[in-house]
């Protein structure tokens, strides 16, 4: 009669209820669900069955016994009544692995060394001898759980663990592990609709652990039958005419199934990672059974003729970068499956299941796993109509799909008028939409790189409490989607925000970390633009005319620009004519960008620190160098564009004491509020205002100018900062056909000394 043995299969947390579906498939006989696995029993073939079919298992262990612990002589004591001797020889090597914790046994390493006492000294009882530990590729395995006032010791008859199937040769960011993609698949129903010849496709594939798993099951391969060593090989107990005739089994299964595989589809953004996910494919014996394709998520489109599955873990926030590419990428995906995929199943593993509704589906299903230590949703959606054509659908019929037409009919009116304003100008960068319909509160912007691509840079503006979410979400999801219809562009080139009220430096500060830098044209002057890793592109377009009238008026003139940003209006002034313009702000980021703007229109640009030690009769030289950096040479010359890191108003204090100091034209357009943790003070535009015009006069040359700019809303000039000068409001010959809308985009005043 076969001996029925009792096991504790392993997996990760979540897995436990599909796992004892499939352990009763294997043969199991009693199953139940305990904490990180299963208990359950069956004769010896169960455990080769375990360790061969399981996809969900990560260890399959064989308790040897389980015991009260007071302390370490106890561990010691209760691990020495096992029969060693009786499981695994003496010319055998071995490890010890620690799980679990006790407050009586508090170090696992520790614990681990009196587990290994207690079977060297059984095995000299025993023979004389003990056999030797080896850390790296042990023949037995010994698992000991810590569970409070108890431990339990378990030989490892699986070896490594389950989940490393051996395929993969490389990975991208945070790959899946594979008993948790085969989790989802089977959550999914990917059994049922590869039985039935629907295609898997995977947008955001990554090294293609979804599809490799998904193409095993579909096609009937056991998950470690390429699978070198097991634990059990070197137990006392194995028996290997059994094991060997499974194996043939599974060989026989493997070579009918390969040819039955239903289409598989994996496509990423990333051409690199593919290299690795078609190379796993290669390892994991399924040549070229997997189409892989370069490309972005949103233009998927079904693959094969019957009903498929999508399945995806996209990225999460922390992977893919700002929290507005994480939200674009939810929205456009619901409206990129209800457009192309009608009747498939889709299902989403994400971190973030507040952002399931951004989708516009109702999920229908929704499981619990963990991707490692974070906790995950599986979120599973039917999408409604009937199965999508083929064929890509004109233009058109995206935009019906969409929803959205009031938002349509309105893009396309002001892409009407305000293309041709834009040809005729020459104007390659302009906003096309700005809130023109509330219920769409939207910016939008046109950028046309280099080379004629053009992109869109869409931010959405902080809606007010009266809005209901649900209908906020709605709307952008169809707006997002009529752009992308409207413009026929990839998804990379639409680059979106939200733009909630920004205090301090939070409008300054990194979004993400995309680093992709377009360069655009300006009227002739070639700029730079980074339109995802800042909430402000770098272009502040709006200031297009007051940069051009600062170009006019620059010829031969010395130009100071406060708050500089990324220097475009010293740009502009350099290119009208300018004898020098000088550029200070806070941040080196900008300032470094600002010389990459001058240095892409062929100008030399110098760099100078803020302050030096007081000279003798006590004042500063606003152009001396920082503690700590290196004099310049003899016979120095200031370059012809200069660019200094430092606070615009104590940089204005100082330099008035230095009648060489005085600028022809000045144009000075501060933040609304700053709290750098750089700045003396707190800087608020409608508080400060008055002392920074004040200051920036002093620096006027006779007959200079002064353009003072800015922003904020309902902002009000006080009379006291221009009070002597002739000050005029000028902001409506500031603002281009693109910012006519009311309110102002900004104000400006033209102060003459």
């Amino acid at each position: 009669m076969t001996t029925a043995l009792s096991l504790f299969v392993t997996c990760p947390r979540g897995l436990e209820p599909l796992l004892v579906t499939e352990l009763h498939a294997l043969g199991a006989g009693e199953a139940y669900e305990r904490a990180g696995g299963v208990t359950c029993s069956g004769p010896r073939e169960l455990a080769y069955r375990a360790c061969l079919w399981s996809r969900l298992a990560s260890r399959v262990l064989l308790p040897l016994g389980r015991f009260a612990i007071e302390g370490a002589d106890d561990l010691y004591a209760g691990a020495r009544t096992v029969d060693w001797p009786d499981l695994f020889a003496a010319d055998s090597t071995f490890s010890i692995s620690v799980a679990g914790h006790s407050p009586k046994v508090t170090h696992t390493h520790f614990a681990g060394l009196k587990v290994k006492d207690a079977i060297a000294d059984r095995f000299r009882e025993h023979c004389g001898r003990r056999p030797n530990v080896d850390t790296d590729a042990p023949d037995i395995r010994v698992h000991v759980h810590l569970e409070r006032e108890h431990a339990g010791v378990s030989l490892d008859l699986s070896g490594d663990s389950l989940h490393r199937r051996g395929y993969r040769s490389g990975t991208g960011e945070a790959p899946l592990k594979e008993n948790l993609a085969c989790a989802i698949l089977l959550r999914a129903g990917w059994p049922d609709i590869a039985a039935r010849g629907g295609a898997l496709i995977d947008p955001m594939c990554g090294s293609g652990t979804l599809l490799i798993e998904g193409a095993w099951m579909a096609s009937d391969v056991a998950p470690a039958l390429s699978r070198q060593r097991f634990g059990f090989e070197a137990w006392l107990d194995h028996v290997p005419a059994i094991w060997n005739e499974l194996k043939r089994e599974a060989q026989s299964r493997r070579d009918l199934g390969l040819k039955q595989l239903p289409p598989l589809l994996g496509r990423d953004l990333d051409p690199r990672v593919l290299t690795h996910a078609r190379r796993n494919a290669l390892n994991a014996g399924l040549g070229e059974a997997i189409t892989w394709e370069a490309g972005d998520v949103l233009q998927v489109r079904p693959h094969g003729h019957t009903p498929g599955l999508l399945a995806t873990n996209p990225p999460y926030g922390e992977r893919l970068g700002a929290e507005g590419e994480v939200i674009k990428l939810y929205s456009l995906l619901g409206s990129t499956l209800k457009q192309h995929f009608g009747g498939w199943r889709a299902a989403v593993l994400t971190a973030r299941p507040d952002l399931g509704p951004r989708t516009g589906l109702r999920a229908d299903a929704i499981h619990s796993f963990y991707n490692g230590d974070l906790p995950c949703k599986l979120l599973q959606f039917g999408i409604a109509g009937p199965p999508t054509p083929s064929a890509e659908p004109a233009a058109a019929s995206i935009a019906e799909a969409a929803g959205g037409g009031e938002f349509a009919n309105r893009l396309a009116k002001n892409r009407k008028h305000l293309g041709k304003w834009a040809r005729r100008t020459g104007v390659t960068c302009y906003r096309v939409y700005d809130a023109d319909l509330p219920e769409y509160a939207l910016a939008v912007d046109v950028y046309e790189a280099a080379g004629a691509e053009l992109h869109l840079h869409v931010q959405e503006y902080a809606a007010p409490k009266t809005v209901d979410p649900i209908k906020a979400e709605k709307r952008l999801r169809e707006a997002l989607a009529q752009l992308l219809a409207a413009y026929r562009l990839p998804a990379s080139h639409l680059h979106f925000k939200q733009r909630a009220v920004q205090r301090g430096a939070l409008q300054y500060e990194k979004q993400g970390e995309q680093l992709r830098v377009l360069e655009v044209e300006e009227h002739g002057a070639k700029l730079l633009v980074n339109l995802d890793d800042y909430m402000d592109t770098g272009l502040f377009l709006d200031h297009r005319l007051l940069r051009m009238r600062l170009r006019k008026e620059a010829a031969g003139r010395r130009v100071l620009n406060l708050f500089c940003y990324t220097g475009v209006a010293s740009v502009q002034a350099a290119l009208g004519g300018a004898r020098q313009t000088v550029s200070v702000d806070l941040s080196n980021t900008y300032l470094h960008w600002a010389q990459r703007n001058f240095r892409l229109n062929g100008f030399e640009v110098g760099e100078l620190a803020r302050e030096q030690p007081p000279t003798a009769s006590g004042s500063r030289s606003p152009w001396a160098r920082a503690p700590g950096t290196r004099s310049r040479p003899s016979g120095f010359a200031p370059a012809p564009h200069l660019t200094v890191r430092d606070d615009c108003m104590a940089w204005l204090e100082r330099s008035a004491a230095d009648p060489q100091q005085r600028f022809d034209l000045i144009f000075c357009d501060p933040p609304t509020f700053s709290n750098s943790a750089r700045l003396t003070e707190v800087f608020d535009v409608q508080r400060d205002h008055p002392t920074l015009i004040q200051r920036a006069r002093a620096l006027l040359a006779p007959g200079g100018v002064l353009y003072f700019s800015t922003n904020r809303r309902k902002f009000k000039l006080d009379p006291a900062a221009a009070e002597g000068a002739d000050c005029v409001d000028i902001t409506a010959q500031t603002l281009d056909e693109d910012f006519k809308r009311p309110p102002p985009a900004h104000r400006c005043w033209r102060i003459t000394a």
